[in-house]
């Protein structure tokens, strides 16, 4: 039995998923370990089936149709665990290609689970965060996006972008998830301001965040304008 449940969306992600898997179980936590995977033409589902024969209790699989978009791969992942008989607590995102180190799974916990927060962020911008292997532009485009989301949103949380995050169950359960509208990288801003505007308190852990060795970035164009045109809408909603 365990009371953490780890979501992580695939697309293409056979050459990091079994070596994910295996990391995740060797941690001192007992965490349970959820697959969203969206078609992946690579056998990415076809390899976490394999590995459900050495962890038939741990890991779980569920299967999309097609590339769905990382925010409804996510909230599907959150209905799917609400849902269970384990009533998980604790609901974590990460990605499939170890830029989030498995090991910080604990520390968002503690954050939750001992600490104040009702969320947990992964961050790499607050005090003792990094960002090893990132080009420079890429690191101007991801810091001037947290700095711009603060600006719009007023919201005191230093990696808004942050896609490595715990949500308690409560958080979760409040929500109304047919009105989370983006499916992209505003996805994860969209997500914490609304937590906040129901009064959750999110908490900040540093994290180093490497850049994926295995496997294709998912970033694109249009993630990165539904991000910069997403802020401004939630602002005015």
């Amino acid at each position: 039995m365990s009371d953490s449940l780890v979501i992580i969306p695939t697309y293409n992600e056979r050459e990091n998923i079994a070596r994910m898997v295996d990391t995740v179980f060797s941690l001192p936590h007992p965490f349970h370990l959820l697959v969203v995977d969206d078609g992946s033409p690579d056998g990415t589902a076809a390899l976490v089936r394999e590995l459900q024969l050495r962890y038939p209790e741990q890991l779980h699989l569920l299967e999309r149709a097609g590339k769905l978009g990382l925010g409804t791969a996510y909230l599907d992942g959150f209905r799917w665990g609400l849902q269970r008989p384990e009533h998980y607590q604790y609901f974590f995102e990460m990605d499939a290609d170890f830029s989030h180190t498995p090991a910080d799974l604990i520390r968002l916990r503690a954050a939750c689970h001992d600490g104040p927060g009702d969320v947990a962020v992964g961050s790499r911008y607050t005090r003792g965060g990094s960002v090893e292997n990132w080009p420079l532009d890429r690191i101007i485009l991801s810091y001037g996006a947290s700095v711009y989301t603060r600006l719009v949103t007023w919201m005191p949380v230093k990696d808004p972008t942050a896609g490595f995050m715990c949500y308690s169950r409560p958080v979760l359960e409040a929500m109304d998830f047919s009105k989370i509208r983006f499916i992209g990288y505003a996805f994860q801003i969209e997500m914490k301001y609304t937590a906040r505007e129901l009064g959750f308190k999110i908490v900040e852990v540093p994290i180093v965040f490497t850049d994926r060795v295995a496997g294709k970035s998912k970033m694109h164009k249009s993630i990165i304008r539904e991000a910069v045109f997403g802020v401004l809408s939630l602002r005015l909603r």
